[in-house]
């Protein structure tokens, strides 16, 4: 019998930054909540190029983390659902909420960020991971997926 390279890997969760918050007690109950929390911590509608993040929450809608998972160009970010996945395994959530950008300053979704939504939610049905919302951001404030019916 031949022998065969074989990999092994650790994985092990990397900390890009850490900055204190007033959020122990915050748990995210409405989609004004979210907004505020994001821009709070990242502050968006400054950005000139999209980013794509979650927050992962624990069963009882308390912050675990927030993840830039993708940032992207002027008009448009790449979001593959194993990313965003990964870093909410990664940080034992329960459920996330998806946010992104738009740097036009218009909120409202294109026909791409209502795909990406759909997919997100089925592929955390199969995870057990709840997508609650998926909030986008813009000068003009948010629109909230989830208020739309979309989640």
């Amino acid at each position: 019998m031949p022998l065969t390279s074989i990999n092994i890997y650790t994985l092990k969760l990397v900390r890009v930054t850490s900055r204190f918050h007033k959020l122990e007690k915050c748990r995210l109950t409405c989609p004004l909540a979210c907004y505020k929390t994001i821009q709070a911590i990242l502050n968006l509608q400054r950005e000139p190029v999209e980013k794509f993040g979650i927050i992962t929450l624990n069963a009882k809608n308390k912050i675990l983390g927030l993840h830039v998972i993708a940032v992207g160009s002027l008009d448009t970010v790449i979001v593959e659902p194993r990313e965003v996945f990964k870093a909410a395994l990664l940080n034992n959530a329960r459920s996330i909420i998806a946010f992104h950008n738009h740097p036009s300053g218009d909120p409202t979704p294109s026909p791409e960020d209502i795909r990406i939504t759909n997919r997100l939610k089925r592929s955390g049905e199969i995870l057990g991971i709840n997508l609650i919302d998926h909030i986008i951001t813009g000068e003009k404030g948010y629109v909230s997926m989830k208020e739309l019916g979309r989640v």
